[in-house]
């Protein structure tokens, strides 16, 4: 399962600035009746990349040879709409690795953290100077690096070794993700890997259970995040 881990990704981007999309326009609901997670790629976003006889419209972002790479950068409240699941598996199957929004939709995020496509949460004042990079220079690269929980977006010709602090043009955010979440991009893993990476506790909590009723269960905390919640705390910025 390794081949679906994220670790850290610098790449260019594709810029979607569109408002409100909907997952009826990620992937329409015609496009749903495949069951696999492949081919979905080719009809992301059909309806506004092709016109009726199937030829590419050439305003659209991802039709432009110029924008490309795999970090999708969209505006405000990406994946609003019906819960389906096929919309994150159309943006991963279309070469995308991350995408970046100022807010999500609540379901569309867990769909997308669920198929090892990572949706990153910036400010209104970072996504405004990416989409103005971006679209000044396609060449402009985005940093995501999950470990540090870092987003840095440099201008085409920047030196990537230079801080951010010190390097004029050069922006970098925190972001927020889910530990149990963090923990599963950054290995791979779906719900059913982490059980079987723990398997070992597991069976250890089992022995401990048959002596009695005095149980330290401290050692087994993460267990209980195998199914999170909607509450579970994330992991905050600088909380490492």
């Amino acid at each position: 399962m390794s081949n679906k881990s994220i670790n850290i990704i610098r790449s260019t981007a594709v810029p979607l600035n569109i408002e409100n999309v909907d997952t009826d326009q990620i992937i329409p609901a015609r496009f749903l009746k495949a069951t696999s997670r492949e081919g979905f790629g080719e009809n992301l976003f059909r309806d506004w990349r092709y016109n009726a006889d199937g030829t590419p419209k050439k305003d659209f972002a991802l039709n432009n040879p110029a924008w490309k790479g795999r970090i999708l950068v969209t505006a405000k409240n990406f994946g609003c709409g019906s819960s389906r699941e096929h919309a994150a598996w159309a943006i991963k199957d279309a070469g995308f690795d991350v995408v970046i929004s100022s807010f999500f939709a609540d379901i569309f995020k867990n769909n997308a953290l669920n198929n090892f496509l990572l949706p990153v949460t910036v400010s209104e004042d970072f996504l405004k100077d990416a989409f103005t990079a971006i679209e000044k220079d396609p060449a402009a690269e985005i940093t995501v690096d999950l470990p540090q929980q870092t987003i840095t977006l440099r201008p085409a010709g920047r030196a990537n070794d230079c801080p951010s602090d010190i390097e004029p043009g050069v922006r970098r955010e925190k972001f927020d993700i889910n530990n149990y979440k963090k923990t599963c991009l950054l290995n791979g893993y779906d719900d059913i890997d982490y059980l079987l990476s723990i398997r070992g506790e597991i069976e250890s909590f089992e022995e401990i259970r048959k002596t009695g009723p005095s149980i330290n269960l401290t050692r087994f905390s993460d267990i209980s995040n195998v199914c999170p919640s909607d509450n579970e705390p994330v992991v905050r910025s600088g909380s490492h």
